[in-house]
């Protein structure tokens, strides 16, 4: 009678212990799926046509071209030549207008700009109207070279990205950075943005459609997204490499047990 009730409980100890681990990896489809109520809520939103704006600390290169070559020379900063880890030249780069803190940047003939505050369009469309004194039909290229976004935390490839497009949504940002992890919480991410001078924290929920409608689906320079652990991953990290193996060997010898046991009674 003895050796059955030992038995039986080195059964459930087996079966306690089984449970412990399916709940350590466990997670709810409701912490893992993006956009959960699109299907609800059925409906066509308009693309919001933004365009974000230049700021200040913003690195801009500004290209001026048109039929007559001459006449653009003097609009156009020199190439800067680059050299290799060999010494010798390997390549050449346009040089850079800095936004400084007051918004300006110093433009060759045409003096002090204030750009800040003004989107890609806005500021070509300004410096073309004031070449038009100097050159004939001129074509002005604006571009930001230092746009760049910061992703931490519970995705594939953490870094620092820099993005050579106008602009980039938060979804496009995870996408770079390989996506979340399966132990990554996806209702309360956080995205850290400084306007003004000062820095806004602001939460984020991927598994709403809401998104598309939040001010933070638009990234802007030097945005920052850290993407916390979910409880999963919060209980699986207080079990340590030696947590484990005395699991793992408590595991072993029970089941041992368990089978001298079954053999013996």
């Amino acid at each position: 009678m003895k050796n059955k009730i030992k038995y039986s409980d080195l059964k459930n100890n087996i079966i306690i212990l089984s449970m412990l681990v399916l709940l350590l990896s466990c997670g709810a489809k409701q912490d893992i799926v993006y956009f959960q109520d699109v299907d609800i809520a059925s409906i066509s939103r308009p693309i919001v046509n933004y365009s974000p704006v230049i700021r200040s600390d913003d690195m801009l290169t500004i290209t001026v071209s048109a039929l007559d070559l001459n006449a653009v020379r003097p609009f156009n900063l020199t190439a800067v030549a680059y050299a290799e880890n060999d010494g010798e030249i390997g390549r050449t780069a346009l040089q850079g207008y800095l936004v400084d803190a007051n918004g300006n940047i110093d433009f060759p003939v045409l003096g002090t700009l204030k750009l800040a505050g003004l989107n890609r369009i806005q500021a070509t469309s300004m410096i073309k109207d004031m070449l038009k004194e100097y050159i004939k039909d001129p074509i002005v290229n604006v571009r930001n070279i230092n746009f760049k976004v910061t992703i931490l935390g519970e995705v594939n490839k953490p870094g620092v990205y820099t993005v050579q497009n106008d602009r980039i949504t938060i979804l496009e940002a995870l996408g770079l950075a390989g996506d979340l992890t399966i132990q990554a919480q996806r209702k309360n991410v956080l995205l850290i943005r400084e306007e003004g001078g000062k820095k806004t924290y602001n939460r984020v929920n991927l598994t709403s459609e809401e998104i598309f409608n939040s001010s933070m689906y638009y990234l802007t320079q030097n945005d920052v997204i850290y993407v916390e652990p979910n409880n999963s991953r919060v209980r699986s990290s207080t079990i340590g490499p030696s947590t484990s193996a005395t699991l793992s060997a408590i595991s072993i010898l029970v089941t041992a047990a368990a089978l001298v046991v079954s053999i013996t009674k």
